[in-house]
């Protein structure tokens, strides 16, 4: 199919979500921008926060994760581990936190580390989520965007910078006005358009293989694709650690993140908010089995067109490659283990129609991840580092100038992130993901665990923010020497619960007794 004619999708898509951000940006205001003005319908939040919690990572990673060997075997179905770790997760997010964020009313989740500890903590606690988003956010707009690139742009002669400018400026100029006002029905609009999308694909190759989803299934497991629990307890993939790791990813990730708190707040009332989380984590579970179950098909589908495992050696390691056959279009033989597969069959073997509906999903995908963070890291720095809602001396006008200047450079941040993976060129993002989310967002679950499970206090200096930057160096010596140090045992998905242990253990040291006002504030 025509990269031209491909690309006319992309810009029609984004034409839609202008005149979407235009209707729902009308007579917006700061509050508008940061929490919706407390009064977002929690069935569209729900809805929407699927897109933002999966994104383009989820559609393309997930799929392609199923054939991709592990230990000598397939990771199969083993991201149902993870999965029911997150429903752990979110019960403890609809329970717990969000009583404290609606009992305090707060606009900025990051404010309770200041009514618990002072400003100091208050500030680490934002700084990291800064970080933790950033990297996070850009990560999975670098996968989307480079395989709109390598499929599309490249076919057109657009540099890669080009393309993800060009992208990344679509996003700022529909959030521009509106905010979390705006991407509330974005976010909807495009998580339907994701679904419908891998639906109409798993719909496809089952007829294409003239296979019922049972019949599928049993193929599958026969392949060895329908692996979910995995026994080696030495393994990354241990089924405990990713039930455990998936739980707390869930908490720190979503829980201790402005961006997916900032639109559960944005609801008017707490029941109606844990309503949104309970139903989000519910349709989620269901919506990631049908991504592995598109995984298992795409392998199917492609073993039949005369896809083959091979061995290979790649930097002087051996790895496993899954080759599809020659074709015209394509041109060459390739391998497309883990996220190349489902790109390159959707655009070079599925029909055109097919084509299109894959690039929508893929779109429909990127924005909610990148959107939300773009306009929570907006929020976060103008609430947390430079107390914007504060400084009445600015007006409602000098306000907005200072949100959208801020606005435009994490647009330029989020630009320069991008290229970093650009040239970093990993085959696998997830795992790029996951460990950073290990590495950044551990200091937060420390900080808010030690807020919530003790009564004590902290001191108002930088010794809680050399707390937060020693646990993650702590964690990565130990990481890295796990194997040797533990008679083979490695550390994963469990990375973060031991950062954010390390970071309460250190707090724990440099605490002191509480007084009236800290004991109030837990």
């Amino acid at each position: 199919m025509s990269p031209l004619l491909l690309f006319s999708f992309v810009i029609a898509y984004f034409v839609i979500l202008l005149v979407v951000a235009w209707y729902t940006g009308r007579n917006s205001n700061n509050e508008s921008f940061f929490i919706g003005n407390r009064n977002s319908n929690w069935m569209l939040v729900a809805f929407g926060m699927i897109g933002t919690s999966l994104s383009g990572v989820t559609f393309v990673s997930v799929p392609g994760g199923v054939g991709d060997v592990a230990g000598g075997s397939f990771k199969g179905f083993a991201y149902m581990q993870v999965t029911i770790g997150y429903l752990i997760g979110y019960c403890v997010i609809a329970f717990v936190l969000l009583p404290l964020y609606y009992r305090m009313q707060l606009t900025s989740i990051y404010n309770y580390l200041q009514h618990r500890f002072g400003n100091i903590a208050y500030k680490t606690g934002a700084l990291f989520f800064i970080i933790s988003r950033t990297v996070g956010a850009t990560a999975r707009l670098y996968l989307v965007i480079n395989i709109l690139q390598f499929f599309i742009l490249d076919k057109m002669g657009v540099p890669f910078v080009v393309t993800a400018a060009v992208i990344l400026l679509m996003i700022l100029l529909y959030t521009f006005e509106g905010g979390v006002k705006t991407i509330v029905y974005t976010d909807t609009l495009q998580t339907s358009l994701m679904i419908i999308g891998l639906i109409v694909c798993v719909v496809y190759i089952l007829q294409q293989l003239h296979l019922s989803g049972g019949e599928a299934l049993s193929q599958m497991q026969q392949k060895g694709y329908l692996n979910v629990f995995n026994t080696d307890v030495n393994s990354k993939g241990f089924f405990l650690k990713q039930i455990i790791g998936g739980a707390f990813i869930t908490i720190s990730m979503t829980g201790l993140d402005q961006e997916m708190m900032q639109k559960n707040i944005s609801v008017k009332r707490l029941g109606d908010s844990q309503k949104n989380v309970v139903t989000m984590a519910v349709v989620m579970t269901g919506v990631l089995f049908l991504f592995l179950m598109l995984g298992g098909l795409l392998y199917l589908y492609a073993g039949s067109i005369g896809g083959t495992y091979t061995d290979a050696v790649v930097n002087g390691a051996p790895v496993k490659q899954f080759i599809v056959a020659h074709t015209s279009d394509i041109g060459h033989s390739t391998n497309v283990i883990g996220d190349k597969i489902f790109p390159t069959l959707a655009l070079n073997y599925f029909p055109p129609a097919i084509s299109v509906i894959f690039i929508i999903a893929l779109i429909s995908a990127l924005f909610p991840s990148a959107d939300g963070a773009l306009t929570a890291l907006t929020s976060s720095f103008c609430i947390d580092m430079l107390g914007l809602q504060q400084r009445e001396e600015l007006g409602e006008k000098g306000k907005k100038r200072v949100r959208l200047t801020v606005h435009l450079s994490f647009a330029i941040i989020f630009l320069l992130c991008v290229m970093v993976y650009y040239f970093l060129n990993n085959n696998s993002i997830i795992d790029i993901i996951l460990d950073l989310a290990g590495y950044t967002y551990g200091p937060l679950l420390g900080l808010f665990a030690f807020g919530i499970f003790t009564r004590r206090g902290l001191p108002n200096s930088l010794w809680v923010t050399a707390v937060c930057l020693i646990a993650p160096v702590l964690s990565y010596f130990l990481s890295h020497n796990a194997k040797a140090l533990f008679n083979g045992y490695q550390i994963g998905i469990e990375l973060l619960l031991i950062n954010g242990l390390f970071t309460y253990l250190g707090l724990l040291l440099i605490s002191k007794p509480a007084n009236a006002t800290t004991a109030a504030a837990v």
